[in-house]
């Protein structure tokens, strides 16, 4: 029986890669939550396969994948991710992981990989294997993980347009009152000037904004990245052509994905060279409670920051659960 290793720090992913597991291989599974639990996994043998996430807490993929390398550990790796950056599949390649599949994925992918890989050339059991415990999945982690998928597609299309590396994070869920909301930008930089860019969208019952929130100190350097000159209205137009891209990609894959269809609005500039508290003076009664995704993004090699806010309606929130109780079933 091989030793197989899950490591991915969402819940709601290795409950769909044991859901998608081929019944006949022949394994013993170990459930890791971050790139430590993972690498403490490896060293002990209790994953000569492993199935790993990159973007994760404590420690992420990119680090468990160098100190598998360094240290010599005995594991054939299969990175799963969300970050599907063309950069993210060379780097994980050159770090030692056998293949590179890219959420969501399909079952028959997952098989047809393993065979390629000759993992599961194992004859079958005589006797049925009992399959490994899923994990619980609550409804945040659902939707936390449905937003990494997202962004990581969107990220992909920005590395495209910018010519960069874009570090992802881990993306935070809240349902927030307005004065959580007010706090939560108000703690990103008090002291920074910025304009941010808004895209409403509506579908399949489930509305919203999107806030893309850009700090003026580097909005040059975005402009120069995009090949564009630094006059004031070019650099508007830059912001705004970007904020279509990432909001636009964002959307879809979470569309996508739940199986709805919105309609995004044009991109509106809610502030421009103002300050947080300002903005959120502004917009306080349309923000009054919202469930609240927050990412934020840089860009590698430059100093360079954007903030995307995916702000769902209250009244958006029952279809949610609904939509993501079906992907967690």
């Amino acid at each position: 029986m091989i030793p197989l290793l899950v490591c991915d720090d969402s819940s709601m992913a290795r409950k769909q890669v044991l859901q998608t597991l081929p019944s006949e291989w022949q394994v013993s599974v170990t459930q890791a939550c971050n790139g430590r639990e993972g690498l403490e996994a490896l060293r002990r043998g209790l994953g000569k396969v492993a199935l790993l996430d990159l973007t994760m807490p404590v420690m992420d993929g990119y680090q468990v994948l160098s100190a598998v390398q360094e240290e010599g550990i005995d594991a054939q790796i299969i990175v799963i991710s969300g970050d599907v950056q063309e950069e993210a599949v060379r780097r994980t390649r050159e770090l030692g992981a056998l293949a590179f599949l890219k959420k969501p994925f399909d079952p028959q992918q997952l098989r047809a990989l393993l065979k390629q890989l000759q993992l599961l050339d194992s004859p079958p059991p005589k006797h049925p294997i009992a399959p490994s415990p899923a994990p619980l999945v609550t409804f945040r982690d659902a939707f936390r993980e449905t937003v990494n998928v997202s962004m990581g597609y969107a990220a992909a299309l920005i590395a495209k347009v910018l010519d960069v590396f874009v570090h992802l994070p881990i993306p935070h869920v809240n349902v927030l009152e307005a004065g959580e909301l007010q706090m939560l930008l108000a703690d990103a930089n008090r002291a920074r000037q910025l304009t941010a860019i808004c895209q409403g969208y509506i579908g399949s019952g489930i509305a919203g904004e999107a806030l893309l929130m850009f700090y003026d100190s580097e909005v040059a350097d975005i402009a120069q990245l995009m090949e564009q000159g630094t006059d004031p209205y070019q650099e508007m137009e830059v912001l705004i052509d970007l904020s279509s891209v990432l909001i636009g990609a964002c959307l879809s894959s979470i569309a996508e994905q739940l199986d709805v269809f919105f309609s995004v609005g044009h991109p509106q500039v809610l502030g421009e060279h103002t300050t947080i508290d300002e903005l959120i003076l502004l917009n306080q009664q349309r923000w009054n409670q919202t469930q609240a995704v927050e990412i934020s993004y840089s860009l590698e090699e430059q100093n360079i920051h954007f903030d995307l806010l995916l702000l769902f309606t209250e009244d958006s929130m029952a279809l949610l659960e609904q939509k993501l109780a079906y992907l967690m079933s």
